[in-house]
């Protein structure tokens, strides 16, 4: 048994979702026992080194739960990397292809400083356009990242190699095999 072979087990997989011959890794199941996630959190913030950082950036939707748990635990601020016209304020946006065709994310243009350094969390790296995506947009806007965290990762995919060669080493809890 692995070190978080525990948390392992309560990561469901749901068979052809979206789309026939993917198995979709479903961290909710794992959110839903109150332990557990807070073990997970515990689990992340050990993998980093808070003075590493200023700000924790989570991706809508599950990124949201993990980085707004580890903000209030770390007492860092977050940034939210949203889905189009779900954010107030004047934003930048990012288009990027995914797994299963194309999307967008924006941030606010005020969120961080130029030079500050984030973490971007988010629930799970499958090919990376997403964490991709959001590394670029905060680059973009004067961020330095130089780190990533996840609860899954799916290294068959490639995501987490991507994301290493834009100079964001990945780092996650646990990996499963295949698709």
């Amino acid at each position: 048994m692995t070190d978080n072979d525990d948390l392992r087990a309560l990561v469901r997989t749901i068979p052809d979702y979206p789309k026939p011959g993917i198995q979709f890794r479903d961290v909710s199941t794992l959110l839903l026992d109150g332990p557990a996630f807070r073990k997970t959190i515990d689990r992340m913030i050990a993998l980093v080194d808070p003075a590493s950082f200023d700000l924790i950036a989570g991706i809508e939707a599950r990124g949201f739960i993990v980085s707004a748990a580890m903000s209030y635990a770390l007492e860092k601020g977050k940034i939210m990397l949203r889905k189009p016209g779900k954010l107030p304020g004047k934003s930048v946006s990012i288009d990027y292809a995914l797994e299963y065709g194309s999307d967008k994310i924006e941030m606010h243009v005020d969120a961080i400083q130029p030079g500050q350094r984030v973490l971007l969390v988010d629930d799970l790296i499958a090919t990376g356009g997403t964490a991709l995506a959001g590394v670029q947009l905060l680059r973009g806007q004067g961020a330095i990242v130089e780190q990533a965290l996840f609860i899954v990762d799916l290294p068959d995919l490639g995501g987490a190699q991507k994301l290493a060669a834009a100079g964001v080493p990945p780092q996650a809890l646990m990996a499963f095999a295949g698709d």
